[in-house]
C-alpha cells in the first residue's frame, strides 16, 4: 500500500468519530486501492462492490434525466450507521466511509472526509 494511502487510513481511523470502515475504489474496474475496517464482521471491499453498483445506477439516472450535474456524494442512512460514498471530481474513483450514527455527526464526518481526501486526490 502506498504511503499516502496509509496516511489517509490512519487519519480517518484516528479522527473520524464512530469510524467503522473505509475504502477507495476505482469506478471503471471496481478495484479497491485500499480498505480497512474496525469490525471483523464488516467487509469494506464487499460493501464497496455493492456501492459501485449504486454509483453506476445513479450515473445512469442522471444521464437518463438529461442532467449535466455530477455526483458529489451519496449518503445512505441506516438505523445505526451512516454510509458516505464520496466521488472524486473526475469520477474515476470513490471513497466509501461507514460510521456509527450514535457516535458521528454527519456534518463533521463529511468535513473531515473532505479534509483528509485532499492528499489522496492530488496523488491518484
Amino acid at each position: 500500500m502506498s504511503n499516502f494511502l496509509d496516511e489517509f487510513i490512519e487519519e480517518i481511523k484516528s479522527n473520524v468519530p464512530g469510524y467503522i470502515a473505509v475504502t477507495i475504489t476505482e469506478v471503471s474496474t471496481g478495484v479497491c486501492y485500499v480498505s480497512h475496517s474496525e469490525k471483523s464482521d464488516f467487509d469494506p471491499e464487499i460493501a464497496s462492490a455493492y456501492n459501485l453498483e449504486v454509483v453506476k445506477a445513479k450515473k445512469s439516472a442522471i444521464k437518463a434525466l438529461g442532467l449535466t450535474s455530477n455526483i458529489q456524494d451519496i449518503l445512505i442512512t441506516l438505523t445505526s450507521q451512516i454510509h458516505i460514498i464520496d466521488l472524486s471530481e473526475n469520477g474515476e474513483y470513490f471513497i466509501y466511509l461507514a460510521v456509527d450514527s450514535s457516535k458521528a455527526n454527519l456534518g463533521m464526518t463529511r468535513a473531515l472526509l473532505k479534509k483528509y481526501k485532499k492528499n489522496v486526490v492530488s496523488q491518484l
